[in-house]
């Protein structure tokens, strides 16, 4: 099970680990991979092209978000501890997370709760990242259940939400603290049809977890948005309330004022909601008339059970709409990819796309407005330039 997690025995030769080096992974900084925003800290994208060659997403195509750069991290003196409405105050090493609890896997989607805020920015322009519909990959995450670790730690009567805290260091409006989130603690405790429900993660997609991907260790939330999915986690803290970190408090809701009244009565994002992407033609092609290839993905909402039933594409303005073929399973918390041959002629301009889940719940036409540009999931249109 050691050699599974495939951190124990880091310590031993590397000592205190500069990640960009760590496990031979290049930093995403480095690479010619991705469409980079910022960085220091990183923020990255694939080319929409890129991104769905695969079903399980590379780490090259990842997208990368960060609050704060990469921290050191030395595999023989870190712990992750686990305390507050806790019948046993915990901390553990790698090596006994590797010893203590049963190794598993998960496949899952994860994505960003800014994905496609640079089209929120069209309506009225949004602070922050502007992502285009990249923030987003599908990957196998390896490690130990949460559930599994919160047995151990036993929770206490009147225990309502779990709290993750990061070893990095953010600076912001003037003060340094940890990024952190929280999480229900039936989300902690799920177990669906799939399995395994929240991870502790050391593993993407069968390798150690890259730096900017969050190694040693951090949190995998199926159906939640990635800022639940805590990067470089240090502390779990198992409260009665959601955290009061800033990026539970303050940050990662819906809001359209922005007043302080506003921020404290709306609740934290948890749930990623319905969506899909044009991936290929890119935006503003030029494609010869007649009929033409198209692909993408789609994701269906954030709740158990919940998969994508068909992927519809219009090339009239969304008169008519015409069948896409499914490239990858249907499977809870996972994105589906997809492709079309379409018929387009010369008074084609446009392309639009559009996810219907299993309980028929079709993506919307329009969203409301919303001051952060958070989970942005109209219909997806894509401009073409169709020739003669």
């Amino acid at each position: 099970r050691r050699r599974w997690l495939g951190l124990a025995t880091a310590s031993a030769t590397v000592g205190l680990i500069d990640p960009p080096w760590a496990f031979g992974h290049q930093r995403a900084a480095e690479s010619k991979d991705l469409i980079v925003h910022g960085a220091t800290p990183m923020n990255a994208e694939p080319a929409l092209n890129k991104l769905v060659q695969s079903w399980e997403t590379p780490v090259k195509h990842f997208y990368v978000r960060s609050h704060a750069p990469v921290p050191k991290v030395d595999l023989d003196s870190f712990r992750l501890t686990v305390e507050g409405m806790v019948r046993r105050k915990l901390s553990l090493s790698i090596a006994e997370i590797a010893d203590r609890f049963p190794a598993t896997e998960i496949t899952a989607t994860m994505t960003c709760a800014g994905n496609r805020r640079s089209e929120h920015s069209r309506v009225k322009k949004v602070g922050g990242v502007q992502w285009a519909a990249g923030p987003i990959g599908n990957a196998r995450w390896g490690g130990v259940r949460l559930a599994d670790v919160l047995k151990l730690a036993g929770l206490q009567e009147g225990a309502k939400h779990i709290w993750f805290e990061s070893i990095d260091r953010v600076e912001k409006n003037g003060k340094t603290f940890p990024f952190g989130g929280s999480i229900p603690v039936a989300k902690g405790l799920e177990k669906t049809r799939v399995g395994n429900g929240a991870l502790l993660a050391t593993r993407m997609n069968g390798r150690p977890l890259p730096p900017d991907h969050g190694y040693p260790i951090r949190t995998v939330v199926p159906g939640y948005v990635g800022a639940r999915s805590v990067k470089w986690l240090g502390r779990i803290v198992v409260s009665d309330r959601p955290s009061a970190n800033h990026y539970v408090a303050n940050a990662y809701k819906l809001v359209t004022n922005g007043d302080q009244g506003e921020w404290a009565a709306a609740k934290p994002i948890y749930k990623f909601p319905i969506n899909s992407a044009i991936c290929n033609p890119p935006e503003n092609a030029q494609v010869a008339r007649g009929k033409i290839t198209v692909a993408g993905y789609a994701l269906p909402p954030g709740d158990p059970g919940r998969t994508i039933d068909r992927v519809e594409i219009s090339a009239d303005g969304g008169k008519n709409w015409q069948p896409t073929k499914l490239l990858s399973p249907a499977r809870e918390y996972c994105w589906t990819l997809w492709k079309a041959k379409l018929a387009v002629h010369s008074k084609t301009d446009h392309l639009i796309i559009r996810a219907v889940d299993s309980t028929g719940a079709v993506q919307p036409e329009t969203v409301d407005w919303n001051l952060k540009g958070y989970l942005y999931n109209a219909w997806y249109r894509t401009p073409i330039q169709v020739g003669s």
